[in-house]
């Protein structure tokens, strides 16, 4: 791996967002929940920032590939499980379980995945992203119930909360779908194989003009 792909903006943010988490895991625990909520949304702009970033600056490499999902996964499965603990009558242990299990299925059977067959498609569908910003959501307006306990707030989070749980299933269910599809994709040819056999041409070619 070129160790310069650290250095890319894009990568810089998702590593910032990794640093975030135990900064809101403490304000959680100390009840600071403004705090907690003011870090969390740095943190999802650090999220939308890192993929336009990529894009427009064209830095878009592999490592930030495989570290922007894992970012994502780890903050809002830590957020999850953090929340059940701390607020078992807002987040209720069933919700954190569901995320749990698809996150760490889905990170297991890439890295199996990746060993055995040496699949590097992982990208996530158009569920997957619904999952996502349900789970985002969920979060969100759990901290903002927490810092103002409004009803309409209570709402929001108690919708969010089921479209994790529906979406979570869902997502799961239509990824091992998406992963048998790019299983059974044909293998692209090499690219050392025609860059040879160019060569080999060329060769030939002039071999013959010599002669």
């Amino acid at each position: 791996m070129n160790y310069r792909q650290i250095l890319t903006t894009p990568n810089q943010l998702t590593l910032l967002r990794m640093i975030f988490l135990p900064f809101i895991v403490i304000d959680l625990v100390k009840h600071d929940f403004r705090w907690a909520l003011i870090l969390f949304v740095l943190a999802g702009i650090s999220d939308g920032l890192d993929g336009l970033l990529a894009r427009k600056l064209h830095q878009q490499t592999l490592l930030g590939q495989y570290l922007d999902p894992i970012a994502d996964k780890l903050l809002l499965s830590t957020m999850f499980l953090v929340l059940s603990i701390e607020q078992r009558l807002l987040v209720p242990w069933k919700y954190t379980v569901m995320v749990f299990s698809r996150d760490v299925s889905i990170l297991l059977i890439s890295g199996v995945l990746f060993m055995i067959a040496g699949l590097r498609d992982f990208r996530p569908s158009i569920f997957g992203k619904a999952n996502t910003f349900a789970q985002v959501s969920a979060i969100f307006f759990v901290l903002l119930f927490l810092v103002e306990p409004i009803v309409l707030i209570q709402i929001f989070t108690k919708v969010f909360l089921r479209a994790t749980f529906i979406f979570t299933i869902i997502s799961a269910v239509h990824y091992a779908f998406l992963v048998q599809h790019r299983l059974h994709l044909p293998t692209p040819a090499p690219a050392v194989e025609s860059i040879n056999h160019r060569s080999m041409e060329k060769q030939s070619m002039g071999k013959q003009r010599l002669k």
